[in-house]
């Protein structure tokens, strides 16, 4: 499985993603998630993949090659955000078909979820993420994030902290103890960890991280959260026992 974030507030978006594909007890492999597209200089594009491995690299390859070929659809001539997640929910649909034709009636499942995200033109930057139906939706004012893949296990601290307003260092922080919280409950998600930070209208990559899991800020990170976790229950008023009412179980 996997786990991946988008953010989109008012300074940028932030991209989050793990690297592990497999997690069986002696069968632990690891594939990259992110993938930052090659294309015309007013626009970026950078899109999260969960699910079918074989699903989600069909899919890219065939973006890319549309992308070179010039095809009348491609991630160089969609004129916006909407229109390229409407393009990938197609190719994703279709991919899918192909897998689950050639399998027949096996238990093989090809299905597949994307978050694209990136900056087109003069059009604000955004997120969208597209469901194995071929379907999409964006982030938005009161959600301002997306999730793919194992996205219990790190949702509780993106719903309490993360806002529009936030500023665009604490939120990729905030984003990194999100996965970091996953990776600590489930172990079909795990590190190299990537993030990538792209700030509204830089038309700029360049501000990508990768870390493993012995990386020194992660340890750093993830020993911070857990002091101040304690510190913060610790601090929890004491339970009022006075006047707590006594409920009794009648049997």
């Amino acid at each position: 499985m996997t786990y991946c974030i988008a953010a989109s507030i008012d300074e940028g978006l932030i991209l989050v993603s793990d690297s592990r594909t497999n997690a069986g007890i002696d069968n632990v492999s690891t594939h990259g998630k992110m993938h930052a597209f090659e294309t015309t200089s007013d626009r970026k594009i950078v899109l999260l993949c969960a699910g079918n491995l074989a699903t989600t690299q069909a899919v890219l390859e065939q973006l890319h090659r549309d992308k070179l070929k010039n095809a009348t659809i491609n991630l160089n001539n969609v004129e916006s955000l909407f229109e390229a997640a409407d393009y990938l929910g197609h190719v994703s649909v279709e991919k899918q078909k192909q897998y689950k034709s050639s399998q027949g009636q096996s238990a093989f499942n090809p299905t597949a979820s994307f978050i694209l995200a990136g900056q087109i033109g003069g059009d604000p930057h955004g997120a969208y993420m597209i469901y194995a139906e071929g379907n999409s939706i964006t982030s938005s004012a009161n959600t301002p994030f997306l999730q793919i893949g194992e996205s219990k296990y790190g949702k509780p601290i993106l719903d309490r902290f993360l806002k529009l307003n936030t500023s665009i260092d604490e939120a990729a922080r905030c984003c990194l103890v999100s996965m970091d919280s996953t990776i600590r409950s489930n172990a079909s998600v795990g590190s190299p960890v990537e993030m990538l930070i792209y700030r509204k209208n830089s038309y700029s990559l360049d501000e990508y991280y990768c870390f493993d899991d012995d990386d020194d800020y992660m340890l750093q990170l993830r020993r911070s959260w857990e002091n101040k976790l304690r510190e913060a229950i610790a601090a929890l008023p004491a339970l009022d026992k006075k006047s707590n009412k006594l409920i009794r179980m009648v049997l």
